[in-house]
């Protein structure tokens, strides 16, 4: 009966998918129906095919990709605020314009393989996901209630978002 579904962002892979357990099938169930869903970091990765992270896991398989270990010669974990650039297309974004600092934690990330997924990135020596949306389905690689205002702006959001007519 919610308006919409949250997959917040704690744990490895390959651990937040065990504790999701039979709940998956309810999340899928859900997605398909069109009720949005948002994912926020491990949350986020969930709703992709696969996570290698400490061994082979399937995730939810909403988006077609792979998430991967950031690599070697950058800093892990990625930790702290960057810019990520925000096309204008992206509801989770609407009123905070073209780039905003986000507050990132993780050491894993995500390469996006649907071409049907709106992709916003931010440098990280290489171009690095930093949210996704596709249909009603959402997801950010950073932490929105720990980045100040444009943060809590993405979770009101997803709020008006959940409040629309499926």
């Amino acid at each position: 009966k919610a308006g919409g579904l949250v997959l917040p962002g704690v744990a490895a892979f390959g651990y937040a998918m065990e504790a999701l357990g039979s709940a998956a099938e309810s999340v899928k169930a859900a997605a398909a129906a069109g009720k949005p869903v948002l994912g926020i970091c491990v949350g986020h990765q969930l709703l992709f095919d696969a996570s290698c992270e400490y061994g082979p896991h399937q995730g939810l398989g909403l988006v077609k990709g792979q998430v991967v270990p950031i690599p070697p010669e950058q800093t892990v974990p990625h930790m702290g605020w960057n810019l990520v650039e925000l096309p204008a297309d992206m509801d989770l974004f609407a009123g905070l314009g073209p780039a905003k600092h986000f507050y990132f934690a993780h050491s894993f990330h995500v390469q996006v393989q649907d071409p049907r997924a709106k992709v916003a990135y931010t440098d990280y020596g290489f171009p690095l996901t930093a949210s996704i949306q596709k249909a009603n389905i959402y997801g950010v690689q950073f932490h929105p209630e720990k980045s100040g205002p444009q943060g809590l702006q993405v979770l009101r959001n997803f709020q008006e978002i959940c409040g629309r007519k499926v």
